[in-house]
């Protein structure tokens, strides 16, 4: 009976197993090479066999944008900082009561009478 089986159902779709089986094992590799490109475009270390990071040699050009992007990364913090500083104002604005703002207008206005 078992016999019966691989011949009627096993054989005949064989080429279909053994496709999936190199479509599975394709994919994988595919994945495997588009990761790896990730990690180099996005500057992630590679690994070796073992697991371990494997860093590209340091040049002068890879010196050079590491120095750029700190510079950059300070003015932008100098920036967001800025930003922040200004909010908070216009935070203390929108949240003043409009009764005590209005008490200040007037107070100004009587001055200027």
């Amino acid at each position: 009976m078992d016999h019966n089986l691989a011949a009627t159902t096993v054989i005949p779709n064989l080429p279909w197993i053994i496709g999936g089986g190199m479509l599975i094992a394709m994919a994988a590799i595919a994945g495997w090479v588009f990761t790896t490109w990730l990690r180099v475009r996005n500057g992630y270390p590679l690994e070796n066999s073992w697991g371990k990071a494997v860093y590209p040699r340091k040049n002068d050009e890879t010196v050079e944008r590491v120095r750029l992007l700190t510079q950059e990364n300070a003015q932008l913090r100098a920036e967001l900082g800025a930003i922040k500083d200004r909010l908070a104002n216009v935070e203390q604005i929108v949240t003043d009561s409009a009764h005590s703002l209005e008490h200040e207008i007037e107070a100004l206005r009587g001055i200027a009478n």
